[in-house]
């Protein structure tokens, strides 16, 4: 179909761009949805890289807030729902193993705990309810819409805040505190509040830096550990029949069958903009498309300073986007093995004490990769995944393309020094560097979150301080992506929250 005069035009189809366009066309408008590669899906689709290899999407699973799933009515168009609890697996230094599974009645995890420390078998059910209930809080921070602050509009900001801060307050005077407090510190802090177990710790503090670039003795990484624990229901991915293919499915059926239309192969050039009002979009083909309103799901820089320009915009506004931090420190290896690689099934970490942790971040300080790195590697029958950081997306004496083998081999040794009978099982390799994730999903500087999830980019200062609530200072053109408020990871609550503020507009 080609779709004439659409009222929204959303640039991208990765998942929040499709949840975005899922609502809009579902509330009636007819919205447009356009994405550069020949497939929708963003993080969650494979890709063709520059050198030619073709690789799956980046992340193993994912799951969209309960909500969006329920209101999209995903079941119907063929989204499963999550398995039970997947177990997560650290790597001990002394070649054992921890197994925990996130739920605080599980016999298995708490006697494996036992065996490090009795104290912290007694405390793991505490902390396990602590953090479902803060994550909860989160998800609640998170769906709603932060305020232009300074700038609060009492009547239409001032009842969700005074829910949010209810909902804190019914925590409980010890949990409101907890939660507060949690957010800024560091993960060894926060553990170690906890637990006195060094590789429970460590494997706890695993989740807490997974795909940001902060060491576990970071500020902040208590925040980024509540914050991951609620994208992945746990400590472990929680997987789906399907997989993140399923999901992308779902959400496309939805759009579509809400009479949203999806143009694949259509990659944006130019976001129109005359006297400060968006017009509509220059494809890379040279075709325009005219629309009074326009949603990016690309992350904030890229959207503002290369598909708008920094000519059409306030100077101040410019200063504050070029400072959004990205610093992408992830990258991505895949191995092809014949079965027999020895892995568990579930979540596995090599996260063995929390000083191994920081001194693997310790190399994006220098603008080098981790000679010992974190991993966290998930199977899938004769498939291994392996995530890796530290990775720097700007290498000081070197380039990705002559630093891809050593990647590689570092992955490889690393798991193998854990479960030696990985390296012998291989049969192929395939690795997505920094540099890749920027050229084949366009993710400025490698970033998988659109900027980092730090304590200064978070909340009402997500994106930017003082436009927190999806607008710009362009009249028409909104943001969705994984750079606003609620964003990083796979959950869809800022594609949801851009389609409540237009739909309210």
């Amino acid at each position: 179909r080609t779709m004439t005069n659409p009222d929204i035009l959303i640039v991208g189809a990765g998942h929040n761009g499709l949840v975005a366009a899922a609502y809009l066309a579902r509330a009636g408008r007819k919205v447009l949805l356009l994405e550069q590669r020949a497939v929708a899906g963003g993080q969650l689709a494979g890709a063709t890289l520059t050198s030619g290899a073709v690789v799956p999407g980046l992340h193993p699973a994912g799951q969209l807030r309960p909500a969006i799933v329920k209101e999209l009515d995903l079941a119907r168009h063929g989204l499963a729902t999550s398995v039970a609890d997947a177990a997560y697996i650290s790597a001990l230094p002394d070649g054992g193993s921890l197994r925990l599974v996130s739920s605080a009645n599980d016999a298995a995890t708490v006697e494996a705990i036992r065996r490090l420390s009795p104290r912290d078998a007694e405390r793991w059910p505490e902390f396990v309810a602590f953090m479902h209930r803060a994550s909860a809080f989160l998800d609640a921070a998170y769906a709603t819409t932060m305020p232009r602050l300074p700038q609060v509009d009492l009547r239409a900001d001032g009842l969700p805040l005074a829910s949010l801060a209810l909902k804190l307050r019914r925590m409980g005077g010890k949990d409101m505190f907890r939660v507060m407090r949690s957010l800024s510190m560091s993960a060894v802090e926060f553990t170690e509040e906890w637990f006195e177990s060094e590789p429970l710790n460590a494997a706890i503090a695993g989740v807490a830096i997974h795909g940001v670039t902060l060491g576990s003795m970071s500020a902040g990484t208590g925040f980024t550990l509540i914050h991951n624990w609620l994208n992945r229901g746990g400590l472990a991915h929680r997987t789906t029949t399907g997989g993140p293919q399923g999901l992308t499915d779902a959400l496309v059926k939805a759009v579509l069958a809400n009479g949203g239309e999806i143009r694949t192969g259509a990659g944006v050039a130019q976001i129109l903009v005359e006297h400060q009002r968006v017009l509509g979009v220059r494809l890379e083909s040279g075709e325009e498309i005219r629309a009074s309103t326009v949603v990016s799901s690309a992350d904030p820089r890229r959207t503002l300073l290369g598909l708008v320009g920094a000519p059409e915009l306030p100077p101040e506004f410019v200063w504050q986007t070029q400072s959004i931090r990205m610093r992408g420190s992830v990258a991505k290896v895949f191995v092809q093995t014949d079965g027999r690689h020895g892995l568990p099934e579930g979540t596995i970490a090599i996260a063995p004490t929390l000083e191994y942790l920081e001194r693997a971040y310790d190399a994006t300080k220098y603008g080098e990769m981790s000679q010992q790195p974190y991993l966290e590697v998930t199977t899938s029958g004769t498939d291994v995944t392996v995530h890796f950081q530290f990775a720097s997306y700007a290498l000081r004496r070197a380039d990705w393309d002559s630093m891809r083998t050593e990647l590689e081999k570092r992955a490889i040794d690393t798991l193998t020094l854990h479960f030696p009978a990985f390296k012998g099982s291989i049969q192929s390799v395939q690795s997505i560097t920094p540099v890749d994730l920027e050229q084949s999903w366009g993710l400025t500087e490698g970033d998988l979150n659109h900027g980092q999830l730090i304590l200064d980019q978070i909340f009402f200062m997500r994106p930017l301080p003082g436009w927190s609530n999806h607008r710009t200072p362009i009249d028409g053109l909104h943001l969705c992506g994984s750079g606003l408020h609620g964003g990083g990871g796979i959950s869809g609550t800022p594609g949801r929250n851009a389609a409540r503020v237009l739909l309210q507009r």
